[in-house]
């Protein structure tokens, strides 16, 4: 189970999810890797720099969870630049990243477009291989999947492959059945794949998984809600224990930290 934690979300109504909640997540032993840690939406100004950087090592997420797997992003949409895209793959200590999201085309959001260049895309690919970073490879389309093969028989991407399929944002492949079985179907033998529905695709996307013997991405990231009507603000807890409940059910046991090392091929941390 992957957590897409987001440490401050503004909500319509201005409201603000504190990190607080994610210290609550970790102290209940909540065994989940950690996403997005440095694409922090720390207020209006979306000030995703040192200042975000410095309240998520505040947390001291390592100490709480020694194994936790740490994955940063670097998406392009915020900003489309190399290096300051490619910023995060330097942290250290605290923040070490096992994984980095890599996005393997251009795509639009709702409001905006996350610029994907293939010199980027290879560029990134190459830093992230060079410090030792397993690449996250985000599909958003049928196409990107395409392009991963691509990847990978000219050597920019090689073993472990891990993919997460992130369907349901309008510009995008909709959150479907048949989608995700397609998508999932192409993908490179070996791979390690995980689903996750934005916004109220979530929980529907999430289950799917479970029921296909894939892996789930889960969080405030991607959904701010408990329900469709909108009327019960979601928790990176609440929206876990959910999913926790609807894996026991299945017989599909939450991985610890340390078994999703294994599963992915991840060295062990320092």
């Amino acid at each position: 189970m992957a957590l897409a934690v987001t440490l401050v979300v503004e909500r319509d109504q201005d409201a603000a999810v504190e990190e607080g909640e994610l210290t609550q997540a970790l102290r209940q032993r909540v065994e989940a890797v950690l996403g997005g840690l440095e694409n922090l939406r720390v207020g209006p100004e979306r000030d995703l720099g040192a200042a975000a950087l410095r309240r998520a090592r505040d947390l001291q997420i390592r100490e709480r969870c020694p194994a936790v797997i740490v994955c940063v992003s670097t998406s392009g949409r915020m900003w489309s630049e190399l290096e300051r895209r490619a910023e995060v793959l330097d942290l250290e200590g605290e923040l070490r990243p096992d994984l980095a999201s890599l996005t393997l085309g251009s795509l639009n959001f709702p409001k905006q477009a996350s610029v994907n260049e293939p010199v980027t895309i290879v560029a990134l690919a190459e830093r992230m291989r060079e410090r030792g970073i397993v690449p996250e490879l985000e599909i958003f389309d049928l196409g990107m999947t395409d392009y991963a093969r691509f990847l990978v028989e000219r050597g920019v991407l090689r073993p472990p492959f891990v993919f997460n399929v992130l369907l349901g944002s309008l510009g995008t492949l909709a959150a479907t059945p048949l989608n995700l079985a397609v998508v999932t179907g192409a993908l490179p033998e070996g791979s390690v794949w995980a689903s996750a529905g934005i916004g109220r695709f979530q929980l529907p996307m999430n289950a799917l998984a479970i029921a296909a013997g894939g892996h789930v991405r889960v969080g405030l990231e991607d959904n701010l809600w408990l329900d469709h009507e909108k009327t019960r603000p979601a928790t990176n807890l609440a929206l876990v224990e959910r999913l926790v409940s609807i894996a026991r059910a299945a017989e599909r046991p939450i991985a610890t930290p340390t078994e999703a090392r294994e599963l992915i091929g991840l060295r062990r941390p320092a």
